[in-house]
């Protein structure tokens, strides 16, 4: 086999099952509401537990990836993920779930990997389309979706953990003994110095950007089978087929962003892309009640969404060649973290106020506050050197 031709599908159906990991206590959230009697605000924060430390823990491991290659990182990162997965199917308590929630996170850290392997061994002309397609692993979210509540009817709770490890299992495998090892770095940096970048505007406006696109499409992506459920009294399978909807058209739309970003300039789908996500966020805000209002507007953030995460990512390694992996990590990180904090203020939103409303109307006041950034820094050709543009 040639190993640089599986680079591309094997990392990116490694990194679906990781993102099926990473997602795999939404669809069961509801049950685990139902079980131990969580309030709106308990269940969000079970749900966006694994988030967190997905998110954070990007930023180390893409500088890793830098230093010492997606193979070894990515390997070491499935091999570690099945230990809470075991654990979480013996948990019998909220606090046993949260604690393993937390490890379960790790999960999401497979994107800051997976994004730097297949970024170092892809031309530049190139990259858009490649990390478009690699990142198409984001639909593990949409797995875990439309399988998870399926398993766990027919096998139990305990087996929508436990099943997932035979993937993970045959992943480890593939990467490690079929994909290439990276080119070593010309000079290897302390993580310090790797963090440097965090001086550099660019890096600051990536993460806002990210902080909304990705944000957008992992707070959909893990809260909307509670939100549907809540609103319309949709069963758990039921919802998380529709949930798994909005991640599908999402992911789609991921390549599409990242080739039309090598086509035509990222800048100009960026301003698309803003505009849209706040027409769509006011639109759920104010005709949530209607299900057809409500699944229109998810839809077309949904491609927003897919068509920006897209974008911005062909401009990471366009602005910064060499530092891609911290970047991306710290990139990513924001990303994540923007996926971690609307489902905890959804709950606490719902719980104050008794409706969602707030929650859309922050997030189409992101994403107007995104769309004056893009065209006041990018408005015009973006250079494609860091040196030019820091």
């Amino acid at each position: 086999m040639n190993k640089q031709k599986a680079l591309l599908p094997i990392t990116t159906l490694a990194m679906t099952i990781a993102f099926a990991v990473w997602a795999v206590f939404s669809p069961l959230a509801s049950t685990f509401q139902q079980i131990y009697g969580l309030t709106s605000t308990q269940k969000s924060i079970l749900v966006a537990i694994p988030v967190l430390l997905g998110s954070i823990m990007r930023i180390p491991l893409g500088i890793l990836t830098d230093r010492y290659g997606g193979r070894k990182l990515f390997s070491l990162l499935l091999l570690f993920i099945i230990i809470p997965l075991l654990g979480a199917g013996f948990a019998d308590s909220y606090v046993m779930l949260l604690f393993w929630a937390f490890f379960i996170g790790m999960a999401g850290t497979s994107f800051a990997i997976s994004v730097t392997f297949v970024s170092k061994l892809t031309p530049p002309e190139k990259q858009g389309t490649a990390l478009g397609i690699n990142a198409m692993g984001n639909i593990g979210t949409a797995v875990a979706s439309f399988s998870i509540p399926s398993i766990a009817a027919a096998f139990g709770v305990k087996w929508a953990f436990w099943g997932l490890i035979i993937p993970v299992i045959i992943m480890l495998l593939l990467v490690w003994f079929f994909t290439p090892d990276t080119p070593k770095p010309t000079q290897k940096k302390t993580m310090l110095s790797s963090l440097s970048v965090l001086k550099y505007k660019h890096t600051w406006t990536l993460s806002l950007f990210y902080f909304v696109t990705f944000g957008a499409f992992v707070a959909f992506g893990i809260y909307l089978p509670s939100l549907l459920i809540d609103l319309y009294g949709l069963t758990p399978v039921d919802a998380g087929l529709r949930a798994a909807g909005f991640t599908v058209i999402a992911t789609l739309a991921r390549p599409v962003g990242g080739n039309l970003g090598d086509k035509i300039g990222a800048e100009r789908i960026l301003t698309i892309v803003y505009a849209g996500i706040a027409i769509g966020a006011l639109a759920i805000a104010f005709g949530m009640e209607n299900i057809i209002v409500m699944t229109t507007a998810c839809l077309f953030i949904a491609v927003m969404a897919g068509l920006g995460n897209g974008a911005i990512f062909k401009l990471v390694p366009q602005i910064f060649p060499d530092e891609t992996g911290a970047v991306t990590g710290i990139v990513g990180a924001w990303g994540g973290l923007g996926g971690f904090f609307p489902p905890i203020l959804m709950g606490i939103v719902k719980d104050t106020t008794g409706s969602y409303m707030l929650g859309f109307i922050l997030l189409g006041l992101f994403a107007a506050i995104c769309f004056l950034l893009n065209r006041i820094i990018f408005g015009r050709k973006i250079a494609t050197t860091i040196k030019t543009v820091s």
